[in-house]
């Protein structure tokens, strides 16, 4: 059951985005300072900016998943996470140290230019050779060379086996750049995917039209705009009014439930692959000591949040692998911290902290995202952990500074999701090896564990799936006993749009692939108010 203090924080909540739809109409009669937005334009708000569109160097949610639309990758995850072909119609590994790929003919870049093997050799070899700065570069670390054989055939060579190369291929994660697009790319991106990059201004908007000569066929979409909407509440009331057109895990739940009623929209709910999980800063002077990541872990109550703030609509999570994946551990095979706060007292007592007169043992700082559900989240777990003797500070900031500090280890814990990398148990080699630390990977915690860099490189390449699985299952308990990070919960994928837009379908990864399939269809788009 939810605490106390998570019920009445909902129940406030409820009331005020309740009464905020009250005032909606007043809203509506503001003058609006900008042009009447085109009515083929698909308005879809987003809660930050993306932080490079260049899919090479962009690791965070709104990069890759905008990005996903600029550019192709050489596969493509199904339904089920199953690598199927995309740009590479084929493949094979004539040994365990070579992959030979075969690319699709005639597909061309949205600037006319043709997409060959020199393209597909030139995006690989820039992530490795030190031309770019990027985490992702950390991926092709066991790549000795990229060798163009024909016009359509790209031959990988590996310095060691590696077979989670080809998800690193895949889509969100990879895109295709023209033969000699440098570090500067990002700002004027050209692909080959169903939309075209058009304008961005940071912190306002991203503008994508669609790509009428797609290989795959065109996008039914003429054009859409990413409108930057920091603010939970606004998005909820744009939608309301029908000057924004969807929304994809931006608002809240309470405001989701807020909205199911209005005429004039459509939600659409299903199971998500996402992870929401904490990360502590291990190199810091008090987080060091597992015993204290242990007290935290026990301090939350995990189920009263998801309750309280996603109402229901989650999954606790026991590693950071989506339900289902086949190198997932069991519940069974984790050690577990279920909501215990004397057992996270005991802890912080064994750790040499003692509760002071005021009951407070220790103060840690947790950073985060002006993302309302986040802060609500936070909200509740400092009450949580201060039962325990927890003092937990919040720090939010726009997502742009904040994923700026969490990159340069300038935290003591922060809270994020990791998007489509952990759809693949390659995400543990990324999240905690030792070579991951950045910029070469997104190890932002840096913790290091011999045996759990071992056991990664050896799964790594291994052809016999029984045997990785066996590995990676290892490495989880490793991660559980001593837990650098803490997975959370996987949120269900929530997309709330009007009834003009049609044909959306989600995906369990949560990226914006619908805008591929659907249509504008019906009545025109109020416009947003001046805010924007």
């Amino acid at each position: 059951m939810p605490t106390l203090g998570a019920m009445k924080l909902r129940r406030r909540w409820g009331t005020r985005i309740l009464g905020l739809m009250l005032v909606v109409v007043c809203v509506g009669m503001v003058g609006c300072r900008g042009a009447r937005e085109d009515v083929r334009t698909v308005v879809m708000v987003i809660e930050s900016s993306p932080n490079n569109l260049d899919l090479r160097v962009g690791t965070d949610a709104q990069s890759e998943r905008v990005g996903g639309l600029i550019f192709d990758a050489l596969v493509k995850k199904d339904e089920r996470f199953n690598l199927q072909p995309w740009l590479a119609t084929s493949w094979e590994q004539p040994d365990a140290l070579t992959w030979v790929f075969h690319l699709r003919d005639g597909v061309r870049f949205q600037d006319g230019r043709p997409l060959g093997a020199e393209d597909v050799a030139w995006t690989i070899r820039s992530m490795m050779d030190g031309s770019l700065i990027t985490a992702k570069g950390g991926a092709f670390a066991n790549v000795s060379g990229v060798e163009v054989r024909d016009r359509l055939t790209v031959v990988v060579r590996m310095k060691r086996a590696d077979e989670a190369l080809l998800f690193n291929m895949s889509d969100g994660l990879f895109g295709v750049v023209p033969k000699g697009s440098g570090a500067d790319f990002g700002l004027h991106p050209v692909g080959s995917g169903p939309f075209r990059f058009v304008s961005a201004v940071q912190d306002k908007e991203v503008v994508l039209e669609r790509n009428p000569a797609y290989w795959a066929g065109a996008a039914k979409i003429e054009r859409v705009r990413f409108a930057v909407v920091p603010d939970a509440i606004t998005t909820a009331l744009e939608l309301k009014k029908g000057s924004a057109d969807v929304e994809s895990n931006v608002i809240t739940l309470d405001m989701v439930h807020a909205l199911r009623d209005s005429p004039g929209l459509v939600t659409e709910s299903g199971p998500g692959s996402a992870v929401v999980y904490m990360n502590f800063n291990v190199t810091d002077p008090v987080l060091k000591d597992k015993r204290v990541r242990q007290a935290v872990a026990c301090a939350m109550d995990r189920q009263a949040i998801v309750d309280a703030i996603w109402r229901g609509q989650a999954r606790l999570a026991g590693t950071l692998l989506p339900v289902g994946h086949w190198a997932a551990a069991a519940s069974a095979e984790l050690a577990g911290y279920p909501h215990d706060v004397e057992r996270a007292k005991a802890l912080l007592e064994a750790a040499g902290f003692p509760a002071g007169k005021d009951g407070v043992r220790l103060r840690v700082t947790l950073k985060t995202s002006t993302d309302e559900t986040t802060r609500l989240m936070a909200a509740v777990l400092q009450q949580q952990l201060r039962a325990a003797g927890i003092d937990l500070q919040i720090r939010s900031a726009e997502f742009g500074t904040f994923y700026a500090d969490v990159t340069h280890g300038a935290f003591q814990i922060y809270v994020l999701r990791w998007i489509g990398s952990n759809e693949d148990a390659d995400i543990f080699r990324y999240a905690y090896a030792t070579e991951s630390f950045p910029p070469k990977g997104g190890n932002r915690g840096r913790y290091s564990n011999a045996r759990v860099d071992a056991l990664i490189a050896a799964a790594a390449g291994e052809m016999d799936q029984s045997k990785r699985r066996a590995e990676y299952v290892e490495v989880q308990q490793i991660l559980a006993e001593e837990l650098p990070g803490i997975p959370m919960w996987y949120p269900n994928n929530e997309v709330v749009h009007t009834r003009r837009l049609t044909g959306v379908r989600l995906h369990a990864a949560g990226n914006f692939d619908f805008l591929r399939d659907a249509e504008v269809f019906g009545a025109a788009r109020r416009p947003m108010a001046s805010v924007y």
